[in-house]
């Protein structure tokens, strides 16, 4: 069974949106690496008028998601369990280590809610890891679980082609990615790097950790301070000579 990603939504229109082209589309509608399923959450509620949400307890502008529809929902799936994943501003970051942990499950079922969010009761009683992709706040989840699902499916096997491309890219070893060049060598008076056109791979594989160095102490210092940390780690851990 393929890694696939079921997303709890009152939007199913809104998808595959990005998830449907180039590289990943072509992995999950040609190759079947991975599936993405949808299920509309209107579907169940008990009101003859479909409403699927009420006013917050303790008064308060807009509307919460009911817990119990949620839970029909959620409870309506089959197969192995997932990571549950409840997409909402005030929630963990979402970062690189949390996604290769999710990318070897069998897949991760994301839940996007609108309006003043979900009942807490139904996110505890299930188990949902609640995940921020930014501080900032959607007006649905829909975005940000597209965000969180890319992010796991490109690193399944297969669906980018070659394993080396995704070992030196942003949050590998806490360090952000290198900067990258093409045709043609002079663009506007900028000139490729020389080091890049030199042929000699020792070289360019120095110069490339050096950019990823420089560029995660200016841009994430809090990274670099980690990277820092884990070398001394590693350091320590080796064996004496």
């Amino acid at each position: 069974m393929p890694f696939t990603a079921t997303v709890l939504t009152m939007f199913p229109e809104a998808f595959p949106g990005p998830l449907g082209v180039s590289l990943i589309g072509t992995a999950w509608r040609e190759k079947g690496l991975w599936d993405l399923q949808t299920l509309d959450i209107r579907a169940f509620s008990e009101d003859k008028r479909g409403f699927l949400d009420d006013t917050p307890a303790g008064g308060g502008p807009g509307q919460v998601l009911k817990a119990d529809v949620v839970a029909r929902a959620l409870d309506s799936l089959e197969g192995p369990p997932r990571p549950l994943l409840y997409m909402s501003a005030r929630g963990r970051p979402l970062t690189q280590a949390r996604v290769t942990e999710w990318a070897k499950a069998d897949g991760i079922v994301v839940l996007c809610g609108r309006f003043e969010g979900v009942d807490q009761r139904v996110l505890d009683a299930r188990g949902f890891e609640e995940v921020s992709v930014g501080d900032a706040v959607l007006a649905g989840g829909e975005a940000a679980a597209m965000v969180a699902i890319e992010a796991c499916v490109r690193l399944v096997p297969g669906v980018l082609g070659a394993a080396e491309s995704l070992s030196t890219e942003s949050f590998e070893d806490d360090l952000l990615e290198h900067p990258q060049y093409t045709r043609p060598r002079t663009f506007e008076g900028h000139d490729i790097p020389e080091v890049l056109l030199s042929g000699d791979h020792k070289k360019i594989a120095k110069w490339r950790q050096e950019q990823r160095e420089a560029t995660t102490r200016e841009r994430r210092p809090d990274l670099w301070e980690r990277h820092l940390a884990n070398l001394q780690v590693k350091s320590k851990q080796a064996p004496e000579k």
